[in-house]
């Protein structure tokens, strides 16, 4: 069966993108197509009111992610990022719905295990949170791919709360990546997959640990990549703004998103508390 072609003649350049993460993660994606597309207008939402979604049940993560892409067709985004693994791996069929094919859609589990894919890799370790954990995405989509790699993955729920309060290069931060990486079942990896948009936060702390012995992947700069590519595939990308926007909706303002925001985007972001 032939699959229907896509059509976004309809979209413009100028259209801004959407991203959205429970919190802070996110952010580390939005960073990268920043870098990598610099005339891009970014609208970002950060459901901080509901984080951790790794807790959450699969129907509550649908709920939240639909009203969130919702959101962001309302505000005449030209494409979403699901910024977010927890989100991709219990919601991407539901957020793919509600678009209906109006806009491309990018997540983050799907572009990192096809890169993984066909590189070089034999025994593959995932961190997550537990809900993407359970729901066995990673393993799934890289082994779809292809099927002699050994794909181990470990929930690791205890980082996002962690970074969400801040405690980076923290003996707090310390103690919880040793424990979780010196865990039996990471114990024969060669590559690690950061898989939740927080743990790239922490992923000084995490090379520290494993020294030279372990390849951590860059999983948002594999997104932000793989995001070029689709915009420029549909002649979307904007090569003309001189002066980006970046705006930040939150169902909750917290002092870390403020923080990590004004880090990565400068002091004079726009920030909005928005309940959906």
């Amino acid at each position: 069966m032939k699959t229907k072609k896509q059509d976004y003649s309809h979209l413009s350049p100028s259209q801004p993108i959407g991203i959205f993460d429970s919190g802070v993660g996110g952010l580390t994606v939005a960073k990268e197509i920043k870098r990598l597309l610099p005339n891009e207008d970014l609208i970002y939402f950060g459901d901080t009111k509901h984080l951790p979604y790794g807790e959450k049940s699969k129907d509550a993560i649908i709920e939240y992610s639909t009203k969130i892409t919702n959101f962001l067709l309302e505000q005449n985004c030209k494409a979403i990022v699901i910024a977010c693994n927890t989100a991709t791996a219990n919601a991407l069929n539901e957020v793919m719905q509600s678009v209906a094919g109006k806009v491309p859609v990018i997540d983050v589990i799907n572009p990192v295990a096809e890169k993984v894919s066909y590189e070089i890799h034999t025994n593959v370790g995932v961190i997550a949170t537990k809900a993407t954990v359970n729901s066995g995405l990673y393993k799934k989509s890289i082994r779809k791919h292809n099927k002699w790699i050994k794909v181990d993955e470990l929930a690791t729920p205890l980082l996002v709360p962690a970074i969400e309060e801040g405690f980076k290069n923290h003996p707090i931060t310390h103690a919880i990546i040793y424990n979780y990486l010196s865990n039996n079942k990471l114990k024969n990896i060669e590559t690690l997959i950061l898989g939740c948009t927080h743990y790239p936060l922490l992923i000084d702390e995490i090379k520290q640990y494993y020294g030279n012995r372990v390849r951590v992947i860059d999983s948002p700069n594999i997104v932000a990549n793989h995001l070029k590519i689709i915009l420029d595939k549909y002649n979307l990308l904007n090569d003309h703004n001189s002066k980006p926007n970046y705006h930040f909706y939150l169902s909750d303002i917290t002092k870390n998103f403020e923080k990590i925001s004004k880090k990565f985007f400068g002091k004079t972001i726009d920030l909005e508390l928005k309940v959906l």
